[in-house]
């Protein structure tokens, strides 16, 4: 009965199946580790925002990269803003709206500085045109913000090219945007969050990140796989037993017959 298994349309659906088991299984593993690192980043991320404030200078120094475990950490720093060496960063849209993050030096002890990202304006009537940013706080002024890595093109999707308007920039790269400067820039750049004392005017604030679910999406992936694996065991069996049932029904009436003629 169970013979037709080794014909070659049955030996090829047992190989399907084989192959699908293991694919939906490396499938899987792979979905539950990436739920397990971006749970890891998003806590990470939380526990920084919600940290209590520290001093710039403990985590952020001139020729150093900023540590990935310190991004988002919030950080104070006390300066003067560098007016001449401000910059608007393009293509950063915000709810929506297209505009540019605007960038301005905040120098602080012994030719000392790090880039403050101030917040966001919105574009011109064209994308070179320059955008109308509020001048910077005169005079010295305390920033509290979140500390953040500098950006790349691989982090950010972003690719630098030549030819942009002055004053204008792709990336937040203080190592490039510091070779124009007559100062060190520190690693990184900070996302202002308050300012004392508080600006007249001032750019829209940035957005704090979106720690979202934790790779919840990634924990429902691996389960969808994994269902995968016992739909697809559960409909090669069914089909076996398909199959056996219609080869027993068919053997039926020539079970009959052959009793008839006996008879």
């Amino acid at each position: 009965m169970y013979r037709f298994l080794l014909t070659p349309r049955w030996i090829t659906l047992h190989i399907v199946v084989l192959l699908i088991i293991p694919a939906f299984v490396f499938l899987g593993q792979w979905q539950f580790g990436r739920f397990e690192e971006r749970s890891a980043d998003s806590d990470r991320v939380t526990a920084n925002i919600e940290a209590p404030p520290v001093a710039l200078s403990q985590l952020a120094v001139p020729g150093q990269r900023v540590e990935d475990d310190d991004r988002f950490r919030t950080v104070t720093v006390t300066g003067t803003y560098d007016a001449e060496g401000a910059l608007v960063v393009r293509r950063r849209p915000q709810e929506g709206r297209p505009g540019f993050y605007v960038l301005t030096p905040l120098v602080f002890g012994d030719k000392q500085a790090v880039l403050v990202n101030r917040g966001w304006v919105k574009a011109g009537p064209s994308a070179d045109a320059p955008p109308d940013v509020p001048a910077p706080t005169t005079g010295q002024v305390t920033v509290t913000g979140r500390l953040r890595l500098s950006e790349t093109e691989e982090s950010s999707g972003l690719r630098e090219r030549a030819g942009l308007p002055p004053g204008q920039v792709l990336l937040i790269d203080p190592e490039r945007i510091g070779k124009a400067l007559p100062y060190q820039l520190v690693g990184g750049f900070v996302e202002l969050t308050e300012q004392q004392p508080a600006a007249a005017t001032a750019p829209e604030p940035v957005p704090a990140p979106d720690v979202g679910s934790g790779g919840g999406l990634n924990l429902a992936y691996g389960v969808q796989w994994w269902l995968f694996i016992a739909f697809a065991i559960a409909a090669w069996i069914l089909l076996i037993r398909r199959e056996v049932a219609e080869r027993k029904a068919s053997a039926a009436p020539e079970s009959v017959a052959v009793s008839l003629r006996d008879t």
